[in-house]
């Protein structure tokens, strides 16, 4: 299993339920059709923050994902929603506990800063 994350920040945060919906209605039904698709999370971390989780069968196949994506926010002209490039780590996924993948997700919107102790956050 390949995970990609992908971090977009600056996102316009008066047009975060836009890009909500758009993401479900015409970016996931098409990143389905690819071959190797497990599943797709999109974050909203605050801030100006969206954080997206891919996961596929092989990093290939999360290149090709990565290439759609970016193909996709041109064609739906989200330029201005989303104006910064996202930051993207691709690496084969270590760990099937959900728990896990919870405490991986919580780090992405948190923008990778560590938890402080006694945090909820």
């Amino acid at each position: 299993m390949h995970a990609t994350i992908r971090r977009y920040d600056g996102v316009d945060q008066n047009r975060t339920t836009e890009l909500t919906g758009k993401v479900n209605e015409t970016l996931v039904p098409k990143l389905r059709k690819l071959p190797g698709f497990k599943g797709y999370y999109l974050i909203e971390g605050g801030d100006g923050v969206f954080s997206s989780l891919g996961l596929f069968e092989t990093p290939e196949q999360g290149e090709e994902s990565s290439k759609l994506v970016h193909s996709w926010i041109h064609d739906q002209k989200l330029e201005t929603l989303m104006p910064n490039e996202p930051k993207i780590t691709s690496r084969r996924r270590a760990t099937a506990d959900s728990r896990s993948l919870e405490t991986a997700l919580r780090k992405i919107i948190r923008g990778g800063r560590p938890r402080r102790r006694g945090c909820r956050c």
